[in-house]
């Protein structure tokens, strides 16, 4: 009998019996770790599910002021700054010297042409006029007796001749003493509005010396300078709109009547003078004015209101409200544009838009490109 051990029969199913038993507890004992893992991950996501903030909601739409871009036809103005002046104005002066006797007139007055401001005193010329009357008087008889006496052969002819030249001068001595007589007396030359009085009666004048200024209101000359490369856009007779500060919101018409041949070599500019008629003395000479002279219109041209153009250092531009309806709302697009003339509170632009666009005219400081923007105020589409 040999010593060697010889297992029983069946020892060895036992033994491979407990291996698979312990394999299937292992197995049995992962899947549970597997499924209490997955449970507590679940739970994990479920309780950070709860506890997570809700997302941010969308942010509410911008309030806007806006227009509907259309074209029109905008009418053009070269404008530029000038003065008034009187078409008929006068420093009033006495031509002689003389002591001041009477006083025709009160400062500010309206004063009709040939009215007598001053008279001077005239004594002694009037007495010679009448010494030259006299003379006057004497020669037309001795010339008058001389004829009668020539064709009888009494008178000679050149006494008759000498006569008359007597006459004539006694005539002429008048006639210069009348001249004198005028120069002392200052008359209106045209009717007007007399100035500030700057004489008192009694008061000795020098030829020369200011009495007032009389300045005839009913029409002004409207002087202004324009650069020469608008020469060609000048023409007589074109029409001048007129504004001043002191008549805020009124407009005169004047029309060009000179157009100054000669360029200043100083400015390069071109001197214009309009008339403008004046019957109610609302403007006055000297006054400082803004002139625009009318041209032909630009038609086709698309406005927008000066608030609209946003500026910067990349240039001018607008903020468009895109979508199907952009009049209501839409998202905002930042669009660059070209400006060309400006007139009151509106701006031609000449690149960048088009018919229809809808421009935000009001609150597009605060809009960011893309923004839903809404539209609180549709203004209307025509500049007028």
């Amino acid at each position: 009998m040999s010593g060697d051990y010889e297992p029983l029969i069946g020892e060895s199913e036992i033994d491979e019996g407990e291996k698979r038993k312990l394999g299937s507890q292992r197995r049995t004992a992962v899947i549970v770790l597997a499924a209490v893992a997955i449970i507590f991950a679940l739970l994990f996501l479920w309780r950070s599910w709860l506890n997570a903030a809700p997302p941010p909601a969308a942010p509410p739409a911008t309030a806007v002021v806006a227009t509907v871009v259309q074209p029109s036809a905008v009418p053009v103005a070269l404008e530029a700054v000038g003065s008034l002046r009187a078409v008929r104005e006068v420093t009033l002066a006495p031509e002689v010297a003389g002591r001041v006797t009477a006083i025709g007139f009160n400062g500010g007055e309206r004063i009709g042409a040939g009215a007598t401001l001053v008279q001077l005193y005239d004594g002694p010329e009037r007495a010679d006029r009448a010494a030259a009357v006299a003379r006057a008087e004497f020669a037309r008889l001795q010339l008058a007796r001389a004829r009668e006496l020539v064709p009888s052969g009494a008178e000679s002819r050149e006494m008759l001749q000498q006569r008359q030249a007597e006459y004539d001068q006694a005539r002429a001595a008048v006639q210069q003493l009348d001249a004198r007589l005028v120069q002392k007396r200052i008359a209106a030359p045209f009717s007007g509005s007399i100035g500030v009085r700057r004489i008192n009666r009694g008061q000795y004048l020098n030829p020369g010396d200011q009495i007032a200024t009389l300045t005839d209101l009913s029409q002004l000359y409207a002087d202004f300078s324009v650069p020469q490369q608008d020469l060609t856009k000048l023409r007589v007779g074109g029409e001048v709109q007129v504004t001043s500060d002191a008549w805020p919101g009124r407009r005169f018409t004047a029309r060009v009547t000179t157009i100054e041949p000669r360029i200043a070599e100083d400015s390069r500019n071109i001197w214009v003078r309009a008339i403008l008629a004046n019957p109610d003395q609302a403007l006055r000479p000297g006054m400082y004015i803004r002139a625009a002279l009318s041209l032909p219109p630009i038609p086709a041209a698309l406005v927008v209101p000066t608030t609209a153009i946003m500026t910067s250092a990349q240039g001018n531009s607008v903020v468009v409200i895109r979508g199907k309806s952009a009049r209501r709302e839409g998202k905002a697009e930042q669009v660059a544009v070209t400006t060309g003339r400006r007139f009151g509170d509106y701006v031609v632009v000449t690149r960048g838009l088009k018919a229809d666009d809808v421009v935000v005219t009001e609150g597009q400081l605060r809009v960011q490109p893309g923004a839903t923007l809404r539209v609180s105020r549709l203004i209307p589409a025509s500049w007028r």
